[in-house]
Parts: structure tokens; C-alpha cells; sequence
């Protein structure tokens, strides 16, 4: 049951203390102690609910684990795929193997997200200020030129400075996108079912799930929207080896799972979000996922990088202007 930890004023789905400290010592656990404290966090989640929760998959690796520790404690748990379209085609393919999935649709696609919105680019935090500040925040421009509005000197707190460029340009940025096309069709289906969502994000991909795991741990009870993330804890690693133990089929946009030096890999790609996502893009390594999407997936490539008046999403001359390579032909 939740636990209020009045000493730290968090509330907590067990009785130890949600620091960063505390993630590192369950991160650092071997896998079969994590899949244990899992498996509780599940239990604890079902029976507070009365069974009444679904698993938002996605048909990544990641959900894919979920979904199997999950059913094997609660076989007729109802699991979701939200429909977007910007979804590798792999993995719908691959979702449509699983029974009991109920798919979903967002009421705008991409193309209308970015023309009413913007482009989803640098991170979700940078694409709010940038968001905010051209609508007047102060606060917000103070980020991007490196001005501390409360002190009126300049400061080194904010590293934002390097988007000023970006912030100053015409190109629509927005953080809405995930938002609009993912969360509000899984929302409006909690509303409609009374369901609670149990989801297979981890503390180690951002600052922003980190911080949301110190706040509630894995069972936010109380939170607005209670949400289950029973393997916030765990690890790409930690992932990839429980499906190597378990023999799991994954989607084959992955290749094969394979273990190195460093640890287990994939084959194919790492990681699987929306396609023409471009939050991060600039921080990967060439190749990047769009200079290989060209290379697995010319024709939606090419959709992609199109120029909006050709009838594309016009994400060529965004890049072009970020400077972020994406398979252009050198002239």
C-alpha cells in the first residue's frame, strides 16, 4: 500500500527513502533481485487497484520485458498500443502478435502536430524554454542568454546559450508532441476504462524520469495520474539480459541480442521511439538514427527530410540549419 514518508514529505511504495543514492544501490543489484522487487511492485500495484490496470506496450524491448513479467503474475492484464504512426513498422508488425492488445489512436498525426506546434527537437526541456520564451516568458529568456532574471547579472547556471541561434530563427519548436500523441489517447482511456497504467520507462534514460523516480519511487499512488513504472530501476543491460535468459521474441528492428565486453547490445537499433522524433538526434554519433532510417527505411526517410511544400515534413532544412547529418548527398 502507499506509504507516506512524512520525514522527507514523498510518498513512497515501500518503506526506504526514494534518493539517488537509493537508485544506484537498486540498480546496482543482479538481475534476479531486480526482477523479484519488480514482480512486488507489480503485485502491489494490481491488488491496490483491484486488477484494474493495463500495460501501456509499445512493442520495444523495453515494454516487451514488462509485458512478460507481467503476464506471467497476471495473464488476462489487458496491455495498450497507442497508434501514432510514427512507429517503426517492425514494431506494429510485431505488437499485432501479442492477444489482448487494444490499439489506440491520437486525433492529430505528426504532420498536423508540427504545423500547429512545432518540431520536437534538442531535448523536451531546451524545446519548452525555447517555447515559452517566444511567447514573452522572461524567465525563460533569461535561460537562453544566459541571464538570471532574479539577479539581473549574468551567470553560468543556465547552459543554454548555444540555442539562442535556435530560439531566434522561425522554425516551430515544441516539447507537445508526446504529449498530444502518446499520453492524452492513454489518459482519455484511463478516464473511459478507470484503468491504471503500468509503463516500462527508466530512471536512467533522462534527468526528468530520475527525478520522477526520487519523487514516488516505482507506485505513484497519489500522484495525478497514479502510474506504475515497476522497472524504473533497471538498466538497457539489465533489460537485454533478462531477454537473452527468457529467450524472448523481440521486434526485429532490433537484430539480434548479443553479449560483448561491456555488456549485452543489439545487432540492429538501440533504441525505438517515434521515428521522426528529433529529440537527442544532435548528441548521437554518425551514423544517426535518421542517416540509418535512410538506409533500413529510404522510403520513410524520405517522407521525412521531403521539404513541406514537396509534400514531406520538411526535416531536412531543420537539420540543415542544426547542422545535425542525415544521409544528405554531398554536392
Amino acid at each position: 500500500m502507499c506509504i507516506r514518508d512524512r520525514n522527507n514529505d514523498k510518498y513512497s511504495d515501500d518503506n526506504k527513502v526514494h534518493d539517488t543514492q537509493r537508485l544506484k544501490e537498486l540498480q546496482a543489484l543482479p538481475l534476479e533481485r531486480k526482477v523479484l522487487i519488480t514482480q512486488s511492485r507489480i503485485l502491489e500495484w494490481y491488488n491496490y487497484w483491484n486488477g484494474q490496470v493495463y500495460i501501456s506496450f509499445s512493442g520495444g524491448k523495453d515494454s516487451t520485458v514488462l509485458l512478460h513479467i507481467v503476464r506471467n503474475l497476471f495473464p488476462d492484464v489487458e496491455a495498450v498500443f497507442v497508434d501514432t504512426g510514427l512507429e517503426y513498422p517492425e514494431l506494429r508488425a510485431f505488437v499485432k502478435t501479442f492477444d489482448n492488445v487494444t490499439w489506440l489512436k491520437p486525433n492529430m498525426n505528426f504532420r498536423q502536430i508540427i504545423d500547429t506546434y512545432g518540431y520536437p527537437l534538442i531535448s523536451k526541456e531546451v524545446a519548452n524554454i525555447i517555447r515559452y520564451a517566444r511567447k514573452g516568458s522572461y524567465t525563460r529568456w533569461c535561460k537562453i542568454y544566459n541571464f538570471d532574471a532574479i539577479k539581473d547579472k549574468y551567470t553560468p547556471r543556465y547552459n543554454l546559450s548555444r540555442y539562442k541561434r535556435l530560439a531566434d530563427s522561425d522554425i516551430p519548436i515544441s516539447e507537445q508532441c508526446c504529449d498530444i500523441m502518446k499520453k492524452k489517447p492513454c489518459k482519455d482511456y484511463e478516464k473511459q476504462s478507470g484503468k491504471k497504467a503500468i509503463l516500462g520507462t527508466m530512471a536512467y534514460e533522462s534527468g526528468m524520469r530520475k527525478k520522477e523516480w526520487v519523487r514516488t519511487g516505482c507506485n505513484a499512488f497519489e500522484a495525478l495520474r497514479p502510474i506504475s513504472k515497476p522497472i524504473s530501476f533497471w538498466t538497457e543491460n539489465d533489460v537485454l539480459e533478462y531477454i537473452i535468459k527468457n529467450n524472448l521474441q523481440i521486434a526485429s528492428v532490433y537484430g539480434k541480442v548479443i553479449k560483448t565486453d561491456e555488456g549485452y547490445t543489439t545487432t540492429g537499433e538501440r533504441r525505438t521511439g517515434c521515428m521522426f522524433c528529433g529529440f537527442g538526434c544532435h548528441l548521437e554519433k554518425s551514423p544517426n538514427r535518421f542517416e540509418r532510417m535512410k538506409i533500413t527505411h529510404p522510403q520513410i526517410w524520405d517522407y521525412c527530410i521531403r521539404p513541406k511544400d514537396q509534400g514531406g515534413l520538411g526535416m531536412g532544412d531543420v537539420f540543415d540549419f542544426i547542422h545535425v547529418p542525415y544521409g544528405k548527398e554531398k554536392r
